[in-house]
């Protein structure tokens, strides 16, 4: 089965990335289910219905899963359906909270084997092996859904100049704000923004493959 990966910065990018995937009718009449365990504390119910209504457009089947805490994490129903669903939609919010919500449980080994996950915001920090910690940038243990680069989001120059200090010298590191989107499959990181998107190795710059 063939995995793919997509992080996008923001709701705004989500909706346009929709809309593309939608034009080719690659997307158009799927199974899509939610995830908001990140917006726990901010209201996981509106984020919810947020994205729900993004995807409105799409005629697909919309279900959102209501996983805020690790007792709802091991619901079997839900995992069931993050494997059959084609989207599985990752909502932003506390990436710590998910982290920990998810860590070895059934919804979050169900979430490794999702065909298609999008990731939005501080949320996409948590799906590789390596996770940057908000409270400061330096690396930690992340949940490893995906492989292949550490995700993180904008911070100061000099805080970001510590964390590519502090991952692994090798790793892939993307930094996506509000604006960026990028798109794994095959193990290969590409672009799909015009803009909102710094890859590097260490302290060097890697130019990432545009998405057709």
């Amino acid at each position: 089965m063939k995995w793919t990966t997509v992080v996008v910065g923001s709701e705004g990018v989500l909706a346009d990335f929709l809309e593309r995937a939608a034009a080719p009718g690659e997307l158009a009449d799927s199974d899509i289910v939610i995830v908001p365990t990140a917006a726990a504390f901010s209201g996981a119910t509106e984020a919810a219905v947020r994205v729900a209504a993004l995807i409105e457009g799409l005629s697909a089947r919309i279900e959102a899963l209501m996983v805020t805490d690790r007792t709802s994490a091991t619901e079997e129903y839900f995992a069931a359906r993050i494997r059959a669903a084609r989207v599985v939609v990752l909502v932003d919010g506390a990436a710590l909270h998910a982290r920990s919500t998810w860590r070895d449980t059934a919804v979050g080994e169900a979430l490794r084997d999702a065909r298609t996950l999008v990731a939005i915001g501080t949320v996409a920090t948590v799906i590789g092996a390596e996770m940057v910690d908000p409270r400061g940038g330096a690396p930690t243990t992340g949940l490893a859904l995906r492989e292949g680069a550490v995700i993180t989001t904008p911070a100061s120059d000099d805080q970001l100049a510590r964390t590519r200090d502090l991952v692994e010298a090798l790793a892939l590191m993307i930094v996506v704000d509000a604006e960026g989107a990028v798109v794994e499959s095959g193990g290969a990181w590409r672009q799909l923004s015009p803009s909102g998107v710094h890859a590097t190795r260490g302290h060097d710059e890697v130019r990432l493959a545009r998405a057709d």
